[in-house]
């Protein structure tokens, strides 16, 4: 499951070849949650809520890069690293 970025101690992965709508997943200490890309919401899981409201701004900025890469994870292909929230 490669790591797309990391920021404030969360960690963001994609899988190769996952079902659809196009997510990814965030690790933060003990707490995991899976994200849709195009919608912004939780699909699955619990996080803080400073550190989900980090994860939202992130995916926010990098909505097109998340998506270029949820196509490339899909075709088994490494994505691309995307800058962190700073």
């Amino acid at each position: 499951m490669p790591i797309i970025s990391r920021f404030f101690g969360i960690i963001i992965r994609m899988f190769f070849n996952e079902h659809a709508p196009p997510h990814f997943h965030a690790e933060y200490g003990d707490y995991h949650v899976i994200i849709n890309i195009r919608t912004l919401e939780v699909m699955e899981g619990k996080f803080p809520r400073r550190a989900l409201g980090l994860v939202l701004d992130w995916t926010e900025l990098h909505q097109t890069a998340l998506l270029q890469d949820w196509d490339l994870c899909q075709q088994h292909q490494q994505p691309s690293e995307i800058a962190p929230l700073e």
